[in-house]
């Protein structure tokens, strides 16, 4: 456990690196907001999230299953569980604060960046609507 990383992981990395190409600025795990997202795109006020498959439950029912039969079983429902029900209240929080929030796996991120970057972009898009800012085209930071 204590070699996993919190911060600049590869999914992070990659990710991160896309958004710099694109020409968007944002803060990396940024320690003002709850649950310190991973990408902070400030001026937009979009909070992403990069999450492993593992540690953050993807398909949580099959993987459930797959780790009732396992070693220290209980240990890893218990700590899968209470990371997506901290990821739930995170969402709310930021939610809550008027931050748009995006999470992505890091599969989907290593595969298909550019869909991902799309989200983060249309997102943008969206936000800009919201607030009657939009005026034709926008400018990326």
């Amino acid at each position: 456990m204590q070699n996993i990383k919190g911060r600049d992981t590869r999914i992070e990395v990659i990710f991160r690196k896309a958004l710099w190409q694109k020409g968007y600025r944002y803060r990396k795990n940024d320690k003002k907001l709850p649950g310190h997202p991973d990408i902070v795109l400030t001026r937009y006020k979009i909070a992403i999230f990069c999450d492993g498959e593992f540690f953050h439950g993807k398909d949580w029912d099959s993987l459930k299953v797959r780790l009732e039969n396992s070693n220290n079983s209980q240990f890893w429902i218990d700590k899968i569980s209470r990371n997506r029900q901290r990821d739930q209240e995170i969402n709310r929080r930021l939610l809550f604060e008027g931050w748009t929030v995006l999470r992505f796996w890091g599969q989907d991120i290593k595969k298909h960046t550019e869909e991902c970057v799309q989200v983060v972009e249309e997102a943008i898009f969206d936000g800009l609507l919201d607030s009657g800012e939009y005026d034709g085209e926008y400018a990326k930071e």
